[in-house]
């Protein structure tokens, strides 16, 4: 459905029983949850879908190692048994990543962290090996039952730096064990939506509808793309604004503090030294302020973070050079030899942690467990809010789940369906073996004039939806991007005309990640938007103000360095 169809039927049908505020990993979550259940909701996002903290993740689905230091054993299991859901529903973006932590003492963290679980919060120290391996321990034994992956491992000083010789020679051993990671998060969100739907066409969902304020049993929108406004009558609002939920309540007339958000920097560094050094696994380490960072291999990039800093208004959130420098200050703490500068960060990004408003003296000990405060309704508005707090991608099903429930209950509707086995999007029948892998590419193969490679590039891409992909490039002739061969032109055209683009920047940074790993120049913005112009009807004038827009919002907001030819690597 176009997105002029969509409004059209907001429109026709205003009374709906929930809406959901905020297209994020929670929102996208509980719309699909929602659907399971036959329940026809809504779901509008002031921006694009996924286009707030959760398209500035780690990109990892992982337990919560460090959780643990903060006593938050639920959320670790939660955590655990939620990777491991994710690993066999969405096998084609998450996967597997054996993780290494390169340790510098035995014994250190062991009082703060006896500090910590008996509730009394201690500044972030050194964590020994001991530690760590109390750590991994718990991890194994959350997941003892379901034996997804090897058991954790220590590895002696000289072993770890004969199998990695530019790590740091201070080390005492290594520690290996394994969480997963996510390639393409943000069309993993796009999917559940879209898997939404299917499940029930009664379903809305559209970006770049703003929810300005409420009366009654009215919230009135504002269609931010042509200024145009409606109005719906839901019997549930869900704010899942994540770390805009306080100003959302008040555009709806009820005043919180519900939350304390953290930003999170991230950079993506075009460095084959570095790329090289980490052999094919993430590299889990401290800073010297005690905070934990990661680095880990990302479409030919290494992908590394973060930073944990106060913020008040994440409409101000960006990646500033003084957290680039830190981050990189980190990298050299563990690879001290590796040669490293600024000129390698290709793309850097910051998200805020919709973190619930604390009174900790650290961000660290700030909880990453998540819950839904229920506001209810009043003489000025008639409809209790929902606001969920806190929440992360590997755990948004079970988030999901939760707040469902309780929204079912409010509508006096019973649960259909649980969503513990379901794939999601181009995880259904996704070949996980390399036998039916072959085989599935060899029936495409057969059926047109694809090559085996670039239908295994699609397979990666989209998973088991690029059958879909495939079927429309064989119908009409497909030609390869003269400034990206990658992709092609009717793949662009897929993309813009079924995945709810509605600006340029939605398919470069989110729809694909040529934006993310570096490989934008200005000719391709303007190939890539005389593409989709007749798709989404821009007149000339138009599509040069999306490029232009496109253009500084790479630069300002995530430090690219865009050139009018295609990147040199170093």
């Amino acid at each position: 459905m176009k997105r002029h169809d969509i409004i059209q039927a907001m429109r026709e049908k205003p009374d709906i029983p929930v809406l959901i505020i905020g297209g994020g990993i929670n929102g996208a979550g509980l719309y699909r949850e929602l659907a399971l259940q036959g329940v026809a909701a809504c779901l509008v996002d002031k921006g694009d879908f996924m286009s707030g903290a959760s398209a500035a993740s780690s990109h990892m689905i992982h337990g919560g190692l460090r959780y643990l230091e903060n006593g938050e054993f639920r959320l670790v299991k939660e955590s655990l048994a939620e990777r491991n859901r994710l690993l066999k529903n969405a096998p084609h973006y998450v996967q597997p990543l054996p993780t290494t932590i390169p340790l510098f003492n035995w014994s250190s963290g062991l009082i703060a962290a006896g500090f910590n679980f008996l509730g009394r919060r201690s500044k972030p120290s050194n964590r020994g090996a001991l530690l760590i391996k109390a750590g991994l321990s718990m991890y194994d034994f959350y997941t003892r039952k379901q034996s997804v992956m090897p058991e954790h491992s220590f590895t002696s000083r000289h072993k770890s730096l004969a199998a990695r010789p530019l790590l740091n020679k201070k080390i005492v051993c290594t520690a290996t064990y394994y969480d997963a990671w996510i390639s393409y998060p943000e069309r993993l969100g796009l999917e559940l939506i879209l898997d939404a739907e299917t499940a029930h066409p009664n379903c809305k969902a559209i970006n770049y509808m703003r929810a300005d304020r409420a009366n009654g049993h009215t919230v009135y929108l504002t269609d931010t793309l042509s200024g145009e406004h409606l109005s719906i009558q839901p019997q549930i609002v869900v704010n899942a604004t994540g770390a805009w939920i306080d100003f959302t309540n008040a555009a709806l007339t009820r005043d919180t503090q519900l939350i304390g958000g953290t930003k999170g920097s991230h950079l993506i560094i075009d460095n084959d030294e570095l790329l090289t050094a980490l052999k094919g696994q993430m590299i889990y380490f401290e800073n010297a302020d005690g905070r934990v960072c990661i680095m880990f291999p990302y479409q030919g990039r290494v992908l590394a973070g973060s930073t944990d800093i106060h913020i008040k208004n994440p409409d101000e959130a960006i990646c500033t050079p003084e957290e680039m420098a830190y981050i990189l200050e980190s990298i050299r703490n563990v690879f001290p030899e590796v040669r490293l500068s600024e000129q390698d960060v290709v793309f850097r990004y910051c998200g805020v942690r919709p973190l619930p408003h604390s009174k900790a003296s650290t961000t660290g000990q700030i909880s990453r467990d998540h819950n839904c405060e229920i506001i209810p309704a009043t003489g000025v508005i008639k409809f209790p809010i929902y606001a969920l707090i806190g929440g992360k991608w590997t755990t948004f099903r079970a988030f999901s789940e939760q707040v469902a429930d309780k929204v079912l209950a409010q509508l006096g509707i019973q649960r259909q369906t649980d969503t513990y086995d379901i794939p999601i999007g181009g995880g259904l029948n996704y070949p996980v073996t390399d036998p039916d892998r072959q085989a599935w590419i060899k029936t495409r193969q057969a059926d047109g004039n694809l090559d085996q490679t670039r239908i295994e590039t699609l397979l990666n891409r989209y998973g088991t939806r690029s059958a879909a992909f495939i079927e429309y490039l064989q119908a009409q002739q497909d030609t390869p991007l003269e400034h990206n061969a990658d992709y092609s032109r009717r793949e662009i055209e897929f993309i813009a005309t079924y995945e709810r683009v509605s600006r340029l920047s939605d398919l470069v940074l989110r729809r694909t990640s040529l934006a993310m790993i570096g490989n934008i120049t200005i000719p391709l913005l303007q190939e890539l938007a005389g593409i989709i112009v007749p798709i989404l009807d821009w007149s000339d004038d138009e599509m040069q103000v999306e490029i232009d827009r496109t253009i500084q919002l790479l630069k300002q907001h995530y430090g690219m360095k865009l050139k009018t030819e295609e990147r040199e690597r170093n």
